[in-house]
């Protein structure tokens, strides 16, 4: 559950992170969509971590990307749903993980 001490918390990332729902967003004056697998507070700052997997990009697509909360505008819920968690090969440390995606596999049809 959504803390109340928690003000920074964007309800349309955490319902699609729950969900595990595609989601379209404006961040850094691009358009792009991508899979939200984890939101919380990384040295310091509010962040998502998404795998990219259309849009605009100046890297190539999919990708792994790290947004700070405060430049994601304009998010839209898409109907499509995503497996789950994808193997990065990597962990991060956060200071605060709000919500994770569940593991691929665990969601419930």
């Amino acid at each position: 559950m959504q803390s109340e001490s928690e003000p920074n918390i964007n309800p349309l990332l955490w319902q699609a992170i729950a969900e595990a729902r595609l989601i379209r967003l404006s961040y850094k004056r691009r358009e792009r969509i991508l899979e939200p697998h984890d939101y919380g507070i990384k040295n310091g700052t509010v962040k998502l971590l998404g795998y990219q997997i259309a849009g605009s990009s100046s890297h190539k697509l999919p990708n792994w990307r790290w947004m700070d909360a405060n430049l994601i505008s304009d998010i839209q819920l898409l109907n499509r749903t995503f497996p789950g968690g994808r193997p990065s090969g990597k962990h991060h440390k956060w200071d605060k993980l709000f919500i994770r995606v569940k593991p691929s596999g665990n969601k419930q049809k």
